[in-house]
């Protein structure tokens, strides 16, 4: 069988573990561009889009960050099948109408996660999950006519607005990532809660998180049938 095209979107500016992830987990060919660089595709002819995590917020005054949330609101005009991993979920969200905000404190680590609607995206995922999290801000209104999908105590988790799908979460984390994340915070966070965080990457929880990996499959078989790809040529 074919595999769908895909465009992702990098915007962790150049961390190697990114496209690393997106690749084992997404079974689909990937056009791969470094948005930060303020490269984006010149077409919506695609299968379907992602756009992965960043260091950055969608509120920071920068060019590449403005190019990103217009290109993204153009897609969607396209009905073109997204989803948004962390800061991409705060990209579709801002692009979508939505609004951004800094939470005023960090949630990282391994977190429990409740399903509220199963939607397209979630099925074969238990009711209540757990993820990978490592984020300070956070979709704190979601676009007018989005359904949630997820949440936490931190808030929103995931969302859905037409064939656009966020999540907060990183189902595509492995554990030499998240613990490299979580090193990464230093200077952000005190070494104690750093180690704490650390501590938790264990082999149970990372296969408790490998549940959410399920996603990517939803995914990619929404975006087959909406595009009218492959599969659903096949059928």
């Amino acid at each position: 069988m074919e595999q769908p095209r895909f465009a992702l979107l990098d915007a962790s500016h150049g961390e190697p573990h990114t496209r690393r992830n997106f690749r084992r987990e997404l079974d689909a060919t990937l056009a791969e561009f470094d948005v930060t660089q303020c490269e984006l595709p010149e077409t919506f002819a695609y299968d379907g889009v992602v756009i992965t995590g960043s260091r950055a917020s969608v509120y920071w005054d920068e060019p590449w960050i403005d190019a990103l949330v217009q290109w993204t609101a153009e897609a969607a005009s396209h009905d073109l099948p997204m989803l948004g991993v962390c800061y991409g979920h705060q990209v579709l969200a801002e692009a979508l109408g939505g609004r951004v905000a800094a939470m005023g404190e960090y949630e990282i680590g391994y977190r429990e996660i409740r399903i509220v609607d199963e939607s397209d995206l979630f099925g074969g995922v238990p009711a209540s999950f757990t993820a990978f999290t490592t984020h300070s801000d956070h979709v704190s209104e979601l676009p007018p006519g989005a359904v949630l999908l997820a949440e936490n105590d931190y808030g929103v988790h995931a969302f859905r607005k037409g064939n656009a799908f966020g999540v907060q979460f990183h189902p595509e984390y492995d554990p030499q990532t998240a613990e490299s994340v979580a090193r990464g915070k230093n200077g952000e966070l005190s070494d104690d809660r750093i180690e704490a965080v650390v501590d938790g990457i264990t082999a149970d929880r990372y296969a408790a998180a490998c549940e959410t990996k399920r996603l990517f499959e939803n995914f990619v078989a929404y975006a087959r049938g909406v595009r009218g790809g492959p599969a659903a040529a096949a059928d």
